[in-house]
């Protein structure tokens, strides 16, 4: 695989993620450009028009805290603002998406703090307002934080061998990053309660699949590569209608179906005012390839 760092300063945590097995071989030419912050827990990487954001806290099995979260964050706003980028793929290592939260890092805290700080909102903010749609690549375990925030993505395809699972009741709590809610909507209530209230009940791969909560499953070898082939043919679509495709998919949970509908068309026939719309049918009417401008 050919690959070229802009700068000297991201050779070697690259070469150190190689080592932990947060990098796979993704058979394509991968750029590190210069102005890209030197995160210290996550690795970013653009290929074309996807951005690939990889969680890198190997010892810690990509556990979860805020420093981490801010840094997630602040990759995903950059690429959200970023015209040339249409699409994002979130992973972690071979062994784990995110084992779950840093509970080193929030066992002291007490109710008043927390409450005031309104902790684990930023944990949540920035991929509830991505514009463009992100793709989670779970390899391993998708535990706890780990599991809400595979949820908070808008596709999920998951390695053969992950595990999903909420077990913060064995902890003396709850779900507080989208858990009881997001995981509820995608399995159904009887499933999402045993999960939660047993905190051992987890969900395979195949399981994932069946519930409807992963998209597709894949040799963990292969699942990097398939998020990404999936990120690159959204990215290759109207970068305008596909904002309008999420937001619209997305409303189908916040309203009745009445509003939906309206909500839907009043988007449908507003692509009628891009450049793309008029591309794409006139492509399609002229048996040719479409030549999108995201416009």
């Amino acid at each position: 695989m050919f690959r070229t760092l802009a700068s000297r300063q991201f050779t070697r945590p690259v070469l150190a993620a190689r080592a932990n097995g947060a990098l796979h071989a993704r058979g394509a030419f991968r750029q590190v450009t210069t102005d890209t912050p030197a995160y210290k827990m996550i690795l970013t990487e653009t290929q074309g028009r996807v951005a690939i954001v990889t969680l890198n806290r190997p010892k810690a099995l990509n556990a979860l805290c805020s420093e981490l979260f801010h840094e997630i964050n602040d990759a995903l706003l950059r690429f959200d603002n970023d015209s040339s980028i249409g699409a994002i793929v979130l992973t972690g290592s071979d062994r784990a998406f995110a084992a779950g939260a840093d509970i080193k890092e929030m066992k002291d805290t007490e109710f008043i703090g927390n409450y005031k700080n309104n902790f684990l909102a930023h944990w949540t903010e920035q991929l509830g307002r991505m514009r463009k749609p992100v793709v989670a690549a779970v390899n391993g375990y998708a535990l706890g934080g780990g599991c809400e925030l595979a949820m908070m993505c808008d596709i999920i395809y998951a390695g053969e061998k992950a595990v999903f699972g909420q077990p913060e009741i064995n902890l003396g709590t709850i779900p507080g990053a989208g858990g009881t809610q997001r995981l509820t909507r995608a399995v159904g209530k009887s499933k999402a309660m045993e999960m939660i209230l047993t905190g051992s009940v987890n969900l395979d791969a195949m399981e994932a699949k069946t519930y409807g909560l992963v998209s597709a499953v894949f040799p963990p070898e292969r699942l990097v590569e398939e998020a990404i082939k999936t990120a690159k043919k959204i990215a290759a679509k109207g970068a305008v209608s596909v904002q309008m495709a999420k937001e619209a998919v997305n409303q189908a949970y916040e309203l009745n179906l009445s509003s939906g509908l309206h909500f839907e068309r009043r988007l449908f026939q507003a692509t009628f005012a891009t450049k793309d719309q008029k591309e794409g049918m006139d492509a399609f009417a002229g048996k040719r390839k479409p030549n999108f401008v995201h416009e």
